[in-house]
């Protein structure tokens, strides 16, 4: 694999998880009904981690000499993320989550095996970091929704 695939799909994970922030922002926002409390407060830790990930990506593909995008026409062209129309609903808004948290830890895979290739071991850890985290989430998703 060259390297040119390789940073288009870190730029790619980058996308989705912008376009992501924003729709989590969203159903922060938005969300109504009996869950409101709970929800709410979660949708704001997802979208405060969200950032943190943002944040650890774009730096990542700077460290290996590479630019991030950086721009929102950008991320809407290269997410495999769309944004949402608005969700009030709790049990629509977690599926989304889990369906978002999904195409993520495809990507996120993807990249991870990548970075094998590529022997980028600091990329390598992170993609780890992100799947693992991203596996005990959809656990707890899945169990929502189950209620």
């Amino acid at each position: 694999m060259n390297t040119e695939t390789y940073i288009s799909n870190l730029n790619q994970l980058l996308s989705s998880y912008q376009i992501h922030y924003q729709n989590l922002r969203s159903l922060h926002w938005n969300v109504k009904g009996r869950a409101f409390f709970e929800l709410h407060l979660k949708y704001e830790e997802l979208y405060t981690r969200s950032l943190e990930i943002i944040d650890e990506l774009a730096e990542r593909i700077l460290s290996i000499g590479e630019v991030p995008l950086s721009r929102f026409s950008e991320y809407a062209k290269t997410s495999k993320i769309h944004e949402n129309e608005i969700i009030k609903d709790g049990s629509t808004g977690v599926q989304y989550i889990l369906d978002a948290q999904l195409s993520l830890l495809e990507q996120e895979k993807e990249i991870l095996a990548q970075s094998d290739e590529k022997d980028d071991e600091g990329t390598h850890s992170l993609m780890s970091d992100l799947i693992g985290e991203k596996e005990k989430l959809n656990w707890m998703f899945k169990s929502w929704l189950e209620h």
